[in-house]
This record gives structure tokens, sequence and C-alpha cells, in this order.
């Protein structure tokens, strides 16, 4: 693992294959702590293959995962939200027959400290550690704007305000690496540039480290502070967004598409094409 105690994640030369189809393939990178790291690249890139191994979805064919100095490559999936990471996905998974505010609720789970009887007895604990997870929850409520829709049940709500409930659920988790899984896949211009608000605020106010994978180049040039560019599974380029949106190997990956070659070359502020699954 590296030395350097500013390392928060560490990939170390991931691989995954999947049959006669090598997904991933020696993909190495650090992410350091309170920075916003983005993975691009084109459709199939194995980008949200990456994101699965370091959730513990998948377990790697070879390579090493380590998170604040703890190895992770064959940590159970349901100790990941426990250890301090916390994910949303591409295609929002959320509960939809319960309101906003019970489902940030249910991302307070796995701090809980109470015991089966306590809870049944209601014992003064169990109503502290409530109160405990009610504040935290509407502290998040709070900062994505959520009031309006905090009883509402998800199932009512638009698509965009869903991608920001399960933005929040993730949040309320308290975690130290949030994954954000193509956050902007779906919204419309403004609510795009919401969500780069919000991540910035994420990143300077709760001082949460994040990971993310995005095609929006846009979104990405607004708020990364490194990107890795990837292609076939590989890594092609590594640097700030104007780095690697001007680097020759990224372009030519990108040259199926003229939308895709056009979303590298747009300035930050404009509408950039979005892919779809990585």
């Amino acid at each position: 693992m590296s030395a350097d105690n500013d390392v928060l994640l560490s990939a170390k030369n991931l691989s995954m294959r999947f049959g006669g189809v090598l997904a991933v393939n020696g993909v190495s990178f650090d992410v350091r702590r309170g920075e916003v790291f983005t993975l691009i690249g084109p459709n199939g890139a194995g980008k949200t293959t990456v994101f699965n191994l370091i959730s513990r979805l998948y377990t790697p064919t070879s390579g090493e995962i380590f998170f604040a100095g703890e190895n992770l490559t064959h940590t159970p999936p349901h100790e990941i939200a426990r250890l301090g990471i916390a994910r949303t996905f591409q295609n929002i998974e959320l509960f939809e027959h319960a309101s906003v505010l019970q489902n940030l609720l249910i991302g307070r789970h796995t701090h809980r400290s109470t015991g089966l009887w306590s809870e049944i007895f209601f014992t003064r604990k169990t109503r502290q550690a409530e109160i405990a997870a009610r504040e935290q929850v509407e502290q998040v409520i709070d900062l994505l704007e959520l009031q309006h829709y905090r009883d509402t049940l998800v199932a009512g709500l638009p698509y965009g305000v869903r991608k920001v409930v399960e933005l929040a659920r993730a949040l309320a988790t308290g975690p130290k690496l949030l994954l954000l899984d193509e956050p902007s896949s779906g919204l419309n211009v403004e609510e795009t540039g919401d969500m780069a608000f919000w991540i910035k605020d994420i990143q300077h106010e709760l001082g949460i480290t994040v990971l993310m994978v995005e095609h929006d180049m846009s979104l990405v040039s607004k708020v990364s502070d490194r990107v890795l560019a990837m292609n076939q599974g590989a890594p092609l380029a590594q640097g700030t967004p104007s780095e690697v949106q001007n680097d020759p190997g990224v372009i030519e990956a990108y040259l199926g598409s003229f939308d895709d070659v056009s979303s590298l070359r747009r300035p930050a502020g404009t509408t950039a094409a979005r892919g779809g699954a990585a």
C-alpha cells in the first residue's frame, strides 16, 4: 500500500475477467483525501466495473484495493458502508413506497448500536439513537434542499428529485468516501448545474472525498480535481480535467461518436452529450 497518508483509496493493478472478457486490465490509481477524482471513458471502458470492485460487488481477478490503510480486496460487501464508503447507482435504487425521510433513515442503519430487546421496549438508549439519527438525516435534507419532499413517497417524485434523494441517502450513512455512478445521467441542464453545486458542497463543507464515474464533461470539468481516462478496461491518461481532455489517446478513444468528441472539446458550463451504461 502507498505510504502516503494523504491517500484515502488506492487501487493497485486491478484486473477483472468475466469468462473470456477482460473488463478491467491493470488499472491503478490513488484517490487523495478531500478531492474529487473522476473516471471517464467511452461506454464499455470498464468504469462501472471498477466501482463494483471497490464496492465489493465483484472480487478482482488480480490486484488489490486499500481504503484508509485497510485491505478491502476480500472484505464482504455488507461491511463496506460500515467502513465509510457509500455509493449511488446509475439506475436509481430507492424504496419507492417509502417516504424521502424513511429512505434516508435507512441510510443510518449501519450505525445502529441498539439490540433487539432495547428496540422492542423502546428504551432510553433506543430513543436517544433515534433522535441522533433523525438529526443527522435532517442535516442532509437541509444541505440538499429536500425539505419540501421530506414526507413524500419516492414513487411520486420526479426523476431529478429521486437522483438527489439517492445522493442524500448515501450521505446519510456518514461516509468518508462517496462513490457517484453517473450522477448527471438523465438530468437536464439546470439539474446538472445543481448537482455540480452539491458535489462541491459535499467536498468543501462536509470534507467528504468523492470518486465519480461521469460522461458529462461539463460536470467533470466543473467539479473534478483529477481525472483518469479509461478505454477497453485499461487506463489511458491521468491528470487535471484539461490535461486529460486534450490527451491524444483520450480523444482517439472517443472518435466513434461525433457527440462524444464534441463533448471533450466543449468548455465548462455548456451541455455535453451523455452516454449509457459503462
